[in-house]
């Protein structure tokens, strides 16, 4: 008989804060907003000293500073404090189906789960169950990892995408759920433009539909060599590599029987379906700090080919490379003056993949006159034409990715390049809120 081990997914324990107050506890997925610390101070500010998860995160914008260390510490001190004093309402053992209503009047619905960090790889080509969807940065992954190894909680924003056409498993799970009345666990707003969420536990009487979905679903997606593309990790995919990097190091001071009932070896995600009608996929844009943005436009349009043209302002140019499947608008400053241009290529699929290594080729150099250039990933166009009228600052917008043939593009390619989509824009992203133990 097929259990849920055979998805890879385990029931979870799940914890919520006594008489939750979302507006407070709940903030958005710590690598938002990176380069906006305003944004940050405004959450410390709703969360107004209160029991929140804005304290049990590192937001990356802090990733540089001097007291990082302290920061993380700080964290798990804190993990620690709001166990021993009775924050959490017992645990609650079970999925929570999730519809989280944005700003934007979409509604998104989600599974909360825990996945089997063993049925996960991030390397390209990987024929696991759980696969990555962009390539991962090794380098982010240590600061995350100070953080998980050996605190006491995780929280998740590790939103793993299933495809599944049918809407048998979220979406259906959710139908049940209604016709039986099953109340929310939480329902209210979230802070800072983020919408609002409700989220309902999944009795045991309907493991045996979730179950039979997973299973429906892992038989369409077995491909002829016997693997199954069940899930692939859609937002927070740094965060699963470093769950499984601290995992892949935990289990060798166990033994075998540990190994199996380890709560490390697990790590809490949301499952989303990527036919979800609320559900839509952003590009990460790309800002970069020193380039001489004449030099880079031109290194791009001898490499992908195309023209360049100029948009009289910034709605213009967002407008040209959103209808577009291969365009790249740039923002930067010019004597005081804030440039918009537009790079047309004849690219006919997924444009990221021949943006990128340009653009790193490009940053490694420094241009013709081997400047330093840095890189930055921004969600959402505002942001990026903020940044681009800042001097010696290049705001990049790229075009959209199609989600469609997304899972046969991964099976077949392997992962996109970094940071290649979004899922929604960034108020859209997930926000903390569910916790597990992790010991």
């Amino acid at each position: 008989m097929k259990t849920f081990s055979d998805s890879g997914i385990l029931i979870p324990d799940i914890l919520l804060p006594k008489n939750i107050d979302l507006k407070s506890w709940s903030v958005i997925a710590c690598d938002q907003y990176t380069q906006d610390r305003a944004y940050w101070e405004k959450a410390a500010v709703a969360a107004d000293g209160k029991p929140s998860t804005i304290n049990l995160i590192l937001p990356e914008v802090y990733l540089s500073d001097s007291d990082k260390e302290e920061r993380i510490a700080r964290i798990k001190t804190t993990m620690q404090q709001y166990i021993a004093d009775g924050v959490f309402a017992p645990a609650q053992h079970g999925f929570i189906y999730v519809e989280r209503r944005t700003a934007y009047g979409r509604v998104r619905h989600g599974l909360v789960a825990a996945v089997d960090l063993e049925t996960y790889e991030w390397k390209p080509f990987s024929k696991s169950l759980v696969r990555a969807t962009e390539a991962t940065i090794v380098e982010r992954i240590p600061p995350r990892r100070e953080i998980r190894n050996g605190a006491p909680l995780e929280l998740p924003h590790i939103m793993l995408l299933v495809n599944d056409p049918e809407r048998v498993l979220v979406e259906g799970t959710g139908s049940m759920l209604k016709a039986d009345g099953v109340p929310p666990v939480y329902d209210g707003d979230l802070m800072l433009n983020g919408g609002s969420i409700t989220g309902r536990v999944v009795p045991e009487k309907m493991n045996g539909s979730v179950l039979a979905s997973l299973d429906r679903i892992a038989e369409a997606n077995t491909a002829a060599d016997g693997s199954t593309f069940l899930f692939a990790a859609g937002d927070g995919n740094h965060s699963l590599a470093t769950a499984k990097a601290v995992w892949d190091e935990y289990k060798t001071t166990l033994n075998t029987g540990e190994r199996g009932t380890s709560r490390v070896r697990y790590a809490l995600v949301e499952i989303v379906n990527i036919y979800d009608t609320g559900l839509t996929f952003e590009p990460i844009h790309r800002v970069l700090f020193g380039a001489d943005t004449a030099e880079l436009i031109a290194a791009l349009k001898s490499k992908l080919g195309g023209s360049v043209s100029e948009c009289g302002n910034a709605a213009e140019l967002e407008n040209a490379v959103k209808s577009s499947a291969a365009a790249f608008g740039f923002v930067h400053t010019e004597a005081g003056k804030t440039m918009y241009e537009l790079l047309s290529t004849p690219v006919t699929e997924l444009a990221v993949a021949h943006f990128q290594p340009v653009v790193d080729e490009f940053i490694k150099t420094g241009g013709k006159s081997g400047r330093k250039i840095t890189i930055d990933y921004i969600h959402g166009g505002g942001e990026v034409m903020k940044l681009g009228s800042k001097p010696e600052t290049t705001g990049i917008l790229l075009p959209p990715v199609d989600k469609d043939s997304f899972f046969a593009t991964i099976s077949s390619r392997g992962p996109l390049p970094r940071k290649s989509f979004s899922m929604g824009e960034a108020d859209e992203k997930r926000f903390y809120l569910e916790c597990r133990k992790l010991f």
